[in-house]
């Protein structure tokens, strides 16, 4: 990922809270021909881990070899941003569009588990994950076991060990003041207030 100083967060405990917030990202790998894989999936960051898993159905975790690279990508608010925003644009005219967004890219070897006491407590500690702030979270013990137990057949799980993390937060922080408070202006006119806040702070 292109991540000029300005825009770079090295803030690690900044880009586990993104990420958990995110709780999805794509997993990319390369086969052993060459060809890339992607696949959007829930995932939970934990220590130096990334756990998740896949349907059975699913080529993609046929194609990876034990211990081979992985990318996963995991994106939060991002929009289109008008040169018109710019108070530069009346000044001198010099402005062209452009993307602004945040995300996370985590790397590291990935493993893939078909062992059924691997995938019940990764499905267990993602279920947790999501159900734990509802009033009434639902379990995986909630369902009959023998139900379970087909459903972890249908599925392989996949592990990442980090070894590189990089966030990225562009929000105009190489534009002058007046600049990024016609860019807020514009984001709350076009009712995006996640975007407002991110240009407001700069973070991710």
């Amino acid at each position: 990922m292109y991540v000029p100083h300005f825009n770079r967060i090295d803030d690690l405990d900044a880009a586990r809270a993104f990420v958990r917030q995110a709780a999805v990202g794509t997993l990319v790998t390369a086969g052993a021909d060459g060809v890339p894989d992607a696949t959007l999936l829930p995932i939970l960051w934990d220590g130096d881990r990334v756990i998740a898993h896949f349907a059975r159905a699913n080529e993609h975790w046929k194609r990876i070899a034990d211990g081979a690279a992985g990318l996963v990508i995991v994106y939060g608010p991002d929009a289109y941003v008008t040169p018109s925003w710019y108070a530069a644009k009346a000044e001198h005219g010099k402005v062209v569009p452009t993307w602004n967004y945040s995300a996370v890219h985590l790397r590291g070897a990935v493993t893939v588990h078909e062992d059924a006491g691997w995938l019940r407590d990764a499905v267990t500690r993602l279920t947790d994950r999501h159900e734990g702030e509802r009033d009434q979270p639902w379990a995986v013990t909630d369902a009959p076991e023998k139900y379970v137990a087909g459903q972890l057949r249908a599925i392989v799980g996949l592990e990442m060990q980090v070894a590189d993390v990089e966030a990225k937060a562009k929000w105009s922080q190489n534009r002058s003041d007046a600049d990024r408070a016609g860019v807020v202006a514009g984001y709350e006119a076009e009712g995006r207030p996640e975007q407002a806040a991110r240009e407001r702070t700069g973070t991710l």
